[in-house]
């Protein structure tokens, strides 16, 4: 049974493409004025009520969570970069990704939880940065704490993830709160899980005062780390990822007795192999991916081409060599030209099995 979203237009994914495309115009200018900020709200597609209605409210976080949106996608690419399904976006798909969102599968629970996971990370590096009115440092870090470390005065600019995760929420959750349908369900889940891991994170940052660099007194302050961690995090979420299953009432259950907490993945569905091209299914296919001959991994010729085979084809590069350390302090290296072999999937035979759309 294919649980596709009744309803739900991913309204994250088309306000990446109408962003992305727009970064750097004069758009980001208009936002700036009331009549600019109307403008450019009302032209975003996909938004419901209560989204245009924040979007009014706060054109410049629409700006932040649209530079924070390229960062989440190098993430997932990143993440996939060895896998079939590679988080790579489809040009001239209003819906960035194809098809691939409509199943209620792995890849989307995992793009759902890093695209929240991203928003609530710009949002709060913004703040942090003094590029938003509406806040700044976290005002609850005032006077002194304590660690295992001792006792230590809160100073500097603490990240304000509080006021991230709060207004991420309400405007990425704004659609599925609206639906709640069963994927609706799901996808509140995993956008929850998303914004959890990146508060996981947060760590403490220190700076000692005292006679002859001693540390009698120390000043610290709360920071997010690099948005790395959070997308290793949430890969290592999406290999454990539950599977649950949508009961008669309408309502999620959960499969084998195994409960997901509120840190975990869910999806109802199984992945596509995502071998060959399926427009239906969103896959792209592996045909003329890149695989690794000496690899017993996802990245293997074997398992990348799923049994299809590959080609080999001799390139030429430039890279450096003969590296040299000179003092000081820098390194010295010549650009030599060397020819390797590059492994390419074949494309399936019979192409009858192909989607051609």
């Amino acid at each position: 049974m294919n649980f596709l979203p009744s309803g739900i237009s991913f309204v994250l994914s088309l306000f990446i493409c109408w962003f992305t495309s727009r970064v750097g115009s004069s758009w980001w200018y208009m936002g700036r004025t009331t009549l600019g900020s109307q403008v450019m709200c009302d032209n975003i597609p996909g938004l419901v009520n209560k989204q245009r209605q924040l979007c009014h409210q706060h054109p410049n976080m629409m700006q932040s969570i649209g530079i924070g949106i390229t960062e989440w996608i190098r993430e997932c690419q990143h993440q996939f970069q060895h896998h079939r399904w590679n988080c790579n976006t489809m040009a001239r798909d209003h819906t960035l990704f194809g098809r691939v969102l409509l199943r209620s599968s792995r890849e989307a629970a995992f793009v759902y939880a890093i695209s929240s996971a991203g928003v609530v990370y710009s949002l709060t590096r913004a703040c942090s940065q003094g590029e938003l009115e509406s806040c700044s440092c976290d005002p609850k870090k005032k006077g002194s704490s304590r660690d295992s470390k001792g006792t230590f005065d809160w100073g500097g600019c603490s990240d304000n993830i509080d006021y991230g995760i709060q207004f991420a929420q309400a405007f990425v959750d704004a659609r599925e709160r609206k639906e709640r349908d069963a994927r609706a369900l799901m996808n509140l889940h995993n956008n929850r899980a998303g914004r959890k891991a990146v508060k996981r994170f947060l760590k403490l940052e220190c700076k000692c005062h005292g006679v002859s660099g001693s540390c009698t007194v120390r000043t610290c302050w709360l920071a997010m780390a690099d948005f790395r961690k959070t997308g290793d995090y949430l890969w290592r979420k999406y290999n454990g990822a539950i599977q649950v299953i949508m009961n008669q009432y309408g309502t999620v259950a959960y499969k084998k007795f195994k409960k997901p907490t509120k840190n975990d993945l869910v999806y109802f569905e199984n992945s596509p192999d995502y071998c060959i091209r399926d427009h239906e299914a969103g896959s792209l296919g592996t045909a003329g991916r890149i695989c690794n001959l000496t690899s017993r991994g996802v990245d293997s010729c074997e398992v990348m081409c799923c049994g299809r085979g590959y080609d080999t084809a001799s390139v030429s590069r430039m890279t450096q060599c003969e590296c040299k350390f000179h003092w000081c302090c820098a390194v010295h290296c010549k650009d030599c030209h060397e020819v390797v072999d590059v492994q390419t999937c074949k494309a399936l035979k019979n192409t009858d099995w192909l989607d051609q759309t």
